[in-house]
């Protein structure tokens, strides 16, 4: 398997230490920073402090571009029928531009009518580590946690 086929908690977590600060999951409902094509119906996409403080993390240790935004977007395939990507990435002039917790976090057009109102969060304890999604628009979930169906 490619790392590029490798879920992205398990890239993280080999990557990183783990702070062991016990924190809250609440998120804080993101400002729309650049209006794009798409009108939203709902909230855009919101990071909890604990998800933008891992993505700053990960940026600030694989050194990378401060021009890089946090990419969230819907693929084909899984085991519900969709899949969640995130990724960091620089901005197309189509992308949608949203602020949660400091964090830039960008998604394509087409993408928001399956991401609107998506929750991220990194919970990090003994059951769970790792980006986790919770979606109001997803009628079925799989048991990965990283599929979806509408």
């Amino acid at each position: 398997m490619s790392v590029q086929e490798e879920n992205l908690d398990d890239v993280i977590s080999s990557l990183i230490d783990v702070d062991e600060e016990e924190e809250t999951a609440t998120p804080q409902p993101i400002t729309e920073k650049d209006y794009q094509k798409e009108e939203l119906t709902g909230e855009p996409v919101m990071l909890t402090e604990r998800a933008a403080r891992q993505v700053e993390k990960i940026k600030q240790q694989e050194e990378m571009d401060e021009n890089l935004y946090l990419r969230v977007a819907v693929d084909g395939g899984g085991c519900s029928g969709l899949s969640y990507k995130l990724g960091l990435d620089y901005r197309t002039d189509e992308d949608n531009v949203y602020e949660s917790h400091g964090v830039e976090i960008i998604v394509a057009p087409k993408h928001l009518m399956y991401l609107e109102g998506m929750q991220i969060d990194y919970p990090d304890g003994l059951d769970a580590r790792g980006f986790t999604f919770d979606n109001p628009n997803a009628v079925e979930n799989c048991g990965c946690g990283t599929s979806f169906a509408i």
